[in-house]
Parts: structure tokens; sequence; C-alpha cells
């Protein structure tokens, strides 16, 4: 990467070179080094944008928080209904496909770096919050008669299962394909009643 590179295109080859080594390579090998490697430039140029190991992680969550949030406002509005909706953006949530598998590893990994770490862990709570609330609130508008502690109890549960298959596919791929995957999350939406 030529130092003469205008600063968004170097911007976005770091951020899509952080991306890859955590989804491909994993946490461990989350180095100022290994992204350079594979942003093809130096460390120099890294370490003037990501000074640190944590810089790197923040960043890959934030990247995935984006990334996912625009995705599921594009899913919502072109819902026909509360419920597709509903369906629509916890689907998303799977690892049902290499970009889907790509983000669950990435959030699992900075999940593993925050449970030791104040500041990482103020940004997955802060994250994980937003995404709880676009839960609730669609789960609310799918069933507009139930009290709020119930839309509350069943918005969890479905971001529960939801992240939990997520984080399971990506450690086994054979137990959990996409189509068991899809078929948990229908099977949890019938059983609350917001199914179809």
């Amino acid at each position: 990467m030529s130092r003469r590179a205008d600063r968004p295109a170097q911007g976005e080859a770091l951020s899509r070179a952080v991306w890859d080594v955590l989804a491909q390579q994993g946490l461990e090998r989350l180095t100022v080094r290994a992204v350079a490697a594979a942003a093809g430039c130096t460390t120099g140029l890294v370490m003037h944008r990501f000074p640190n190991r944590r810089a790197l992680l923040r960043h890959a969550r934030e990247l995935l928080h984006e990334t996912t949030r625009r995705r599921v406002e594009e899913l919502e509005a072109s819902a026909g209904s509360p419920r597709a909706a509903l369906r629509a953006v916890l689907h998303q949530g799977l690892a049902t496909d290499p970009q889907t598998i790509n983000e669950a590893v990435v959030w699992m990994g900075f999940l593993a770096a925050a449970v030791a770490d104040d500041e990482l862990l103020a940004i997955h709570r802060r994250n994980n919050h937003a995404w709880r609330q676009r839960i609730t609130r669609l789960v609310g508008a799918a069933a507009p008669t139930w009290p709020a502690s119930r839309v509350s109890a069943v918005a969890l549960g479905l971001v529960a299962m939801a992240e939990g298959a997520a984080a399971l596919a990506t450690a086994d791929r054979v137990t959990y394909p996409a189509t068991a995957q899809a078929d948990m999350l229908d099977t949890a939406l019938a059983a609350y009643g917001l199914g179809g």
C-alpha cells in the first residue's frame, strides 16, 4: 500500500485486513504485524491508525456493528409485516453463509477479549444493548397486545437463541448447517406464537 494512497482507501484496506485476520486466523493471531501482512503495508502504517491490539479489536467490533446495523435496517424496511421483519432481522444474525459466519467469528473473538477488558466490555454492552432494543421493539410490533414484561422476556430468549446458534455453527457447521439454524429460529418463533 503506497504512502501516497488516499487516506479513505488506506482506511478501508486496513479495516478489511483487521476483519480478515480476526475472522480467518482468530483472536490469538490478531496483531499489528498480521494486519500489515494482510493489508500489504508496513506495520508503521497500521500502527498510525491502530496503535495497539485493543484498537484493532475495537475497530473490528465497531465495523461489525455498523455492517449489521445497515443490513438489519434494510431488512426491516423491506419486510411486509412486523413478524416478517422480526424473522428477517433475527435470521441475518445466524451464521448461515460465509459473511455471517465471519461476522459470528469476529463477534466471538471480540467477546472473548472483552471479558477481561473493561473498555472492550463497555463497547460490547453498548452494541448488544442496541441489538436487544431492536429485537424488543420488533417483538412488541409483532405482538402488540403483549405486556412489556413478556415482550422483553421473549426478545431476550430470541436473542440468546440466535446468538447461541451462530456461535455453535462457527465451530460445528455439520451439526448446525444453515437449514438447521433456520429451523431453530422458526421453531422458536412458533413456540412464542410469533410464527408466520
